[in-house]
């Protein structure tokens, strides 16, 4: 849907003009029929001379039923109420304005919101129902709007089971979590189905629905345990991986949490280490048992950061090891673990500045932050020249950043001019940004130097209060 119609006033002239509904809103979705319900009354107001039309309508409401689709969509959408109320009596004859007649069911006039009402309940069926359910349930966000909603939810009840299928497969989450919360309160859907939904929906709303439901359902379905468990625990979701791996407790298999414990999210790492200890189990000892072999190319990056989660300081002679590990997930978890335990020792993680993975530098960066000034400011000049990799730039940058003072500004003005366009911007935004500091000498003359060189990105006033909170002339 192109701008025009996503903003409605182009719509709106258009039926002002007598271009059929169908063709001036094609494949309209509810963002575009509540454009046009805003648009029509804008342009009405502010661009009266556009749509003669609207004053012809609101001179003679009684001639309403003679106009056609096209003018009886804009006078649905009128600024005076009584003119969209007249509209709503002949509505009727015309099935393409029901989606207007939807946006009228949470009208701010109480004539209006019930007139719309009643023809919405006598329009609605299962077949209509499933088409306007995206645009009611929008509507549903609104005051007055939970009519829709309710009514949307009496239809389907009683529809075929097909129809709420459909609805679960939609593009719209939040048509598919209506389709599901019906499908679970009246129990629709058996526990495989509603695992499988967990595991392959893409929306958290709906994973946690339906792999709670699933559980739920699972004393009443013995015999879809093992299937069940096994669409939750194989999920994609951490989320969903966490229910089934919690779920390992009720179902009397604590054993099968075990593997999950190097899984390579935090929460389900978290749910296992729960589910191992409910046994009467320790965690640590699995941890350290896979880290101790720091060349093994099959140790699972979640059992490295796992190690640290769980572990202690005294762990530091395991993680540092990993730290030459040769994948590089494993490197960059071994890092974030030392962070964890407050171990992020400058002189030990300052050789994977260089290293040739964006992740291992990424977090090494991080980790280097609050110790930024331990390293050498020449040093981390030289990695943001062009011939560097980008990352490396990139954290050697926001490392000299956080050094402050002189070195920042030195950094950035170096930078101004750079080919890597994101690294000019974030150059440009932190000389603006700086102010001395108080180990900046005053009147240091490479101050003034440096601030000459960006005084594009300044205004002459800013540039003078720059220079004298430095102890220079402006």
């Amino acid at each position: 849907m192109n701008g025009d119609v996503r903003d409605g006033t182009a719509v709106a002239v258009r039926l002002a003009e007598g271009v059929p509904l169908r063709d001036a809103l094609p494949a309209a979705d509810p963002g575009d029929w509540l454009a046009l319900d805003t648009a029509a009354r804008q342009v009405a107001w502010y661009r009266g001379r556009l749509l003669p039309e609207w004053e012809h309508i609101a001179a003679l409401p009684a001639d309403l039923s003679r106009l056609d689709e096209s003018r009886l969509a804009l006078a649905l959408c009128h600024r005076d109420g009584r003119i969209r109320q007249a509209a709503l009596h002949h509505s009727a004859r015309c099935p393409g304005l029901l989606p207007l007649v939807v946006i009228r069911c949470a009208d701010w006039a109480e004539p209006v919101r019930e007139c719309a009402r009643k023809l919405l309940r006598r329009a609605l069926d299962a077949d209509t129902a499933a088409d306007l359910a995206p645009l009611i349930l929008r509507i549903g966000r609104r005051d007055r709007g939970a009519f829709g909603a309710e009514l949307l939810e009496e239809v389907l009840s009683g529809a075929p089971r097909g129809r709420l299928t459909a609805l679960s497969a939609h593009h719209d989450p939040t048509v598919r979590r209506f389709a599901y919360r019906m499908a679970v309160e009246h129990h629709l859907l058996r526990s495989v189905e509603l695992a499988r939904a967990a595991a392959r929906d893409g929306d958290a709303v709906v994973q946690d629905l339906c792999a709670t439901a699933a559980l739920a359902a699972l004393p009443d379905e013995e015999s879809a345990y093992d299937e069940v468990l096994a669409l939750l625990l194989g999920a994609r979701s951490p989320r969903t991986r966490s229910a089934g791996v919690t779920a390992l407790r009720r179902a009397g298999r604590p054993g099968q949490a075990e593997p999950f414990l190097g899984d390579r999210s935090a929460l389900v790492r978290a749910c296992a280490r729960y589910v191992v200890r409910q046994r009467g189990g320790d965690p640590e000892p699995w941890y350290r048992t896979r880290c101790a072999a720091p060349d093994d190319p099959g140790l699972p990056p979640g059992a490295v950061i796992g190690l640290a989660e769980c572990g202690n300081r005294a762990d530091v002679t395991l993680l540092s090891p990993l730290l030459a590990h040769p994948v590089a997930a494993v490197r960059a978890q071994a890092v974030a673990g030392l962070r964890a335990l407050d171990l992020a020792d400058a002189e030990r993680l300052r050789p994977l500045l260089d290293d040739p993975s964006p992740a291992v530098v990424r977090e090494t960066a991080t980790a280097l932050l609050p110790s930024a000034r331990r390293l050498p400011a020449d040093w981390l000049l030289e990695r943001t020249e062009p011939e560097r990799p980008r990352h490396v730039r990139v954290a050697a940058f926001r490392l000299l950043t956080a050094y402050g003072g002189v070195v920042a500004l030195r950094a950035a003005v170096g930078l101004l001019k750079d080919p890597d366009v994101k690294l000019r911007t974030w150059a440009g935004q932190s000389v603006q940004r700086w102010h001395p500091g108080a180990d900046t000498r005053r009147g240091d003359a490479e101050v003034g130097e440096l601030l000459d060189r960006g005084r594009h990105l300044f205004s002459d006033y800013v540039l003078r209060r720059r220079k004298w909170e430095a102890g220079l002339d402006g």
